[in-house]
């Protein structure tokens, strides 16, 4: 395990808040609207709204889908912002997070956290009101998952953190599903164990760019206690596991032809940049050349074609 210490950085040091006279009014609204991490919320919401298509078999109510939307964003939102709220201490001391709102001091973190809470009951009143209370649990139940699970258990003590900790991810597909039925079913569990297992090939990537921000702060990512030999043939074998669980819906009956055709097109250019991202770490290939991030964004990419398929697949069955 490499792991080197702890070292301080100006721009990181928690303790230089600004004062409010000093925090303009535009970018104080946006420093809260960055803590949301909205970047990371269209992902979610992704995997929500086809869902929806796929559980109504053709278009949903519209109001619907926007009051799920809005629920959903204000939950993850919350989960975001109580996340930084812990994680300030590290995010002060790691590159890629050092301009987070509550690192600058644009946002205290006595605001974040009552900011979080409130995001976080507002969204499950809005849930429970306005589409269904299975809906406002499972919301909750993702919010509570993230910050308590995720956060404040596992990510600083096993290299299994975003593993488990990804479950928090996979619920939008059993939410969406519920906000249109009331009811689960097995099409979403099979969509929640799609997400499962392409959270950890689709983080371990980025995180082999930056493990030595993860190695300076102590936290065990994959990469930080693993070789990337090692941590990509876990990335090939999630991999794998995955693109055959995408293909589970067809056979049980819930999508046809066309769903099929993108999950395997899909599915077999994202095993090739597996094998070949293990094919590269194989022949110690480092830096640059490693081109771990190919995978990472195509991840992306792989995850909106198929939930896209599956809202378009109900039109052409």
């Amino acid at each position: 395990m490499c792991v080197t210490a702890v070292e301080s950085r100006p721009a990181g040091v928690l303790g230089t808040s600004q004062s409010p006279a000093h925090r303009p009014f535009r970018a104080r609204v946006m420093a809260f609207v960055a803590l949301t991490k909205p970047r990371i919320i269209e992902l979610l919401l992704i995997t929500t709204v086809p869902v929806m298509f796929l559980a109504q078999q053709g278009v949903p109510d519209l109001t619907l889908v926007l009051l799920t939307c809005l629920g959903g964003y204000l939950s993850a939102g919350g989960a975001n912002a109580l996340n930084m709220y812990i994680d300030r201490d590290i995010d002060a001391l790691m590159d890629r997070t050092s301009q987070r709102p509550l690192v600058t001091g644009m946002v205290s973190p006595r605001e974040a956290l009552a900011f979080g809470i409130t995001l976080a009951v507002v969204s499950t009143l809005l849930f429970g009101l306005t589409v269904n209370w299975l809906s406002a649990w499972l919301s909750l139940g993702a919010l509570l998952f993230y910050v308590v699970v995720y956060t404040m258990i596992l990510k600083r003590r096993t290299a299994q953190n975003i593993v488990w900790g990804g479950i928090a991810g996979c619920m939008p597909v059993l939410i969406g599903w519920s906000a249109v039925t009331n009811s689960m079913s097995w099409a979403p569990v099979v969509l929640f164990l799609v997400i499962f297992f392409w959270t950890p090939p689709h983080y371990w990537p980025l995180s082999m760019k930056v493990k030595e921000d993860y190695a300076r702060v102590g936290v065990p990512m994959l990469p930080v206690v693993a070789g990337n030999k090692a941590v990509a043939k876990q990335i090939v074998l999630y991999s794998w596991v995955m693109v055959g669980v995408s293909l589970l819906l067809t056979p049980m009956g819930y999508t046809g032809w066309f769903y099929t055709a993108v999950a395997l097109a899909a599915g077999g250019w994202w095993l090739w940049e597996a094998h070949a991202l293990l094919h590269r770490a194989k022949a110690e290939v480092t830096g640059a050349k490693l081109k771990e991030m190919r995978l990472f964004h195509w991840s992306i990419t792989y995850v909106s074609l198929l939930f896209v398929a599956i809202a378009v697949d109900p039109f052409l069955r």
